[in-house]
């Protein structure tokens, strides 16, 4: 019933037995019914293959961060394609800027963000993006690389627009958006999806309010960004997937719906744009 579209059970800080109990955890749930687990450098790409291998209901992004882009070779690169060939590998991500921290020099940032959008391209799969304070320049670095180009649009199946209608889009999506309703309204019109996460329900964030209510529900995932970000009423505790019920509850109250609802677009939404099938 839920589909928490971002989320790290390959985080590199847990011990197998930690990451076996959120698993374990994980399917003990009532509503969780997918994850994608999303690389930030090679060995969590790895991870999340891995996991992606051994639980029918994880899936994998597999791609390298900003953080991480002081290090990044072509050769890794290269090791990145290879994960991407797997059958469970279902985007390029997370990638992106992010100038907030700026861990990796800027350079190295733009160089190997172009990089892989040039990968996912080439290998016409979807892109999850990170972006940071730097929301300008990550929409024209898309824009520039061909990510919303018309032929991309054709490698991945219509979604069906507000009103029904179908429409094309270029599977591309903000994970984690935290930037004005007005980008993310152009986001959109570039055929890009907007996945929504914990800091929604926290008590003054007004501005991803704004994007819940002018963004339709088609538009819209919802995710974790687990072990970060946890929701209201959990703040203080690390983050779990199945912890994504509260944002979508959230998304629910603001549109005016059931929270059944909610649950039921936002994870339709992403095995649309993941390409999973049931």
């Amino acid at each position: 019933m839920l589909f928490d579209a971002h989320a790290h059970i390959n985080q590199d800080t847990f011990t197998d037995e930690e990451r076996a109990e959120i698993v374990r955890e994980a399917e003990q749930s009532q509503l969780l019914s997918y994850v994608l687990d999303a690389g930030f450098d090679f060995p969590s790409s790895k991870q999340a293959v891995k996991d992606a291998e051994e639980n029918p209901w994880i899936y994998a992004a597999v791609g390298v961060h900003p953080h991480d882009t002081d290090s990044m070779t072509e050769e890794i690169l290269g090791e990145i394609e290879k994960l991407a060939a797997h059958p469970k590998a279902v985007a390029i991500g997370e990638i992106g800027l992010d100038f907030h921290y700026d861990f990796s020099d800027r350079e190295n940032q733009r160089k190997w963000f172009r990089r892989q959008i040039q990968l996912a391209n080439s290998l016409k799969m979807p892109i999850m993006i990170h972006t940071r304070e730097a929301d300008e320049e990550t929409f024209n670095i898309l824009c520039e690389e061909g990510a919303f180009s018309e032929e991309r649009k054709t490698w991945f199946p219509e979604r069906k627009g507000p009103d029904g209608t179908p429409e094309s889009h270029a599977a591309v999506l903000l994970h984690c958006y935290s930037g004005s309703a007005e980008l993310a309204k152009e986001y959109v019109k570039k055929g890009a999806t907007i996945s929504i996460c914990g800091p929604v329900t926290y008590k003054n964030n007004k501005k991803t309010v704004r994007v819940v209510e002018e963004i339709p529900l088609c538009y819209l995932t919802a995710e974790t960004d687990s072990p970060y970000l946890t929701p209201e009423p959990l703040r203080g505790k690390k983050n779990r997937p199945w912890y994504v019920e509260h944002t979508v509850r959230r998304i629910a109250d603001i549109k005016g719906i059931t929270f059944e609802e909610a649950a039921k677009a936002t994870c339709d939404n992403a095995l649309e744009f993941f390409g999973i099938k049931r």
